[in-house]
């Protein structure tokens, strides 16, 4: 009986050392995990915004072929942001972000006719870019 008892003890022991070390070892993970998914975005936003700029530039040398590559790789960089955006409930930052879509539609499409006005629509794609970015770096 004795050993019975001294057996419990040591097993009971042993769950509430395990469960003490999981707690203790997912502490701090919540703090982690937001902070690896604000890098994500911040990464998915500055992809996007160097995309543009790219494209810019493209289109500043006459090569539209390459611009529209750069605005496809910029949508699909602000669709990944928007998506993180809508999970975490931005939907100011959200909002921001379509307009920046609307308008790197209208850049692709004036590129498409060979019209350099893309460029104008591309600066104002990256606007919304920017204050995303500037609220995703205030507290």
């Amino acid at each position: 009986m004795n050993r019975v008892k001294i057996g419990a003890g040591i097993v009971v022991a042993l769950l509430v050392a395990l469960s003490a070390a999981w707690l203790w070892g997912s502490s701090g993970k919540g703090d982690l995990q937001r902070a690896l998914d604000l890098a994500e975005l911040r990464n998915d936003l500055l992809a996007a915004r160097g995309a543009l700029l790219s494209a810019r530039v493209d289109l500043y040398i006459v090569n539209f072929g390459d611009a529209s590559r750069d605005f496809e790789s910029a949508r699909t960089a602000l669709r990944r942001a928007e998506a993180r955006l809508k999970t975490v409930g931005r939907d100011e930052d959200v909002m921001r972000l379509g307009v920046a879509l609307v308008r790197l539609d209208e850049a692709q499409q004036f590129a498409g006719k060979l019209d350099q006005t893309a460029n104008a629509r591309a600066a104002e794609a990256m606007k919304p870019i920017d204050e995303t970015l500037a609220a995703l770096a205030a507290p």
